[in-house]
């Protein structure tokens, strides 16, 4: 089970840049059954707010409600993974406080990758962070 954090959505939602057509294809990947993923509703929460400053609440809503949707059943966090999260954000200088109780979250699922453009998640024991590029949609679709 893959964990999509923000930045992919915002990457798929956003203007031209590199990682715009690697998250369309990955999230394409989730939408057509392909791959398994899932994210927390502060994720998408994270989303909305970010999207919203440059395309208004409405925009926000519809689009967040879509992602909530494609990767229902979204994980809650729970008062441990806030726990879990906290100990790994003092134990690593690179990761923020956010990204830490998403690992957390992705921690405590059966197989705990993260897609992220976010490299700190590569200095997390446990978590295998698919990076989303090319090759990291490579990565997710070899058998």
């Amino acid at each position: 089970m893959l964990t999509i954090d923000t930045n992919v959505l915002m990457y798929k939602s956003g203007g031209d840049h590199r990682l715009k057509a690697p998250c369309t294809q990955i999230l394409a990947l989730i939408a057509e059954g392909q791959l398994e993923a899932t994210t927390t509703p502060e994720a998408i929460q994270e989303f909305a707010h970010i999207f919203a400053r440059r395309r208004g609440r409405r925009a926000a809503v519809e689009r967040a409600t879509e992602y909530a949707a494609l990767l229902a059943p979204l994980r809650l966090s729970e008062p441990e993974h806030l726990e879990a999260g906290l100990q790994l954000w003092a134990d690593n200088e690179q990761l923020g406080a956010f990204d830490a109780v998403l690992a957390a979250v992705a921690l405590d699922t059966q197989s705990a990758t993260i897609v992220s453009a976010d490299r700190a998640f590569a200095s997390v024991p446990g978590i295998t962070h698919v990076f989303p590029d090319a090759a990291g949609v490579a990565s997710l679709t070899e058998v």
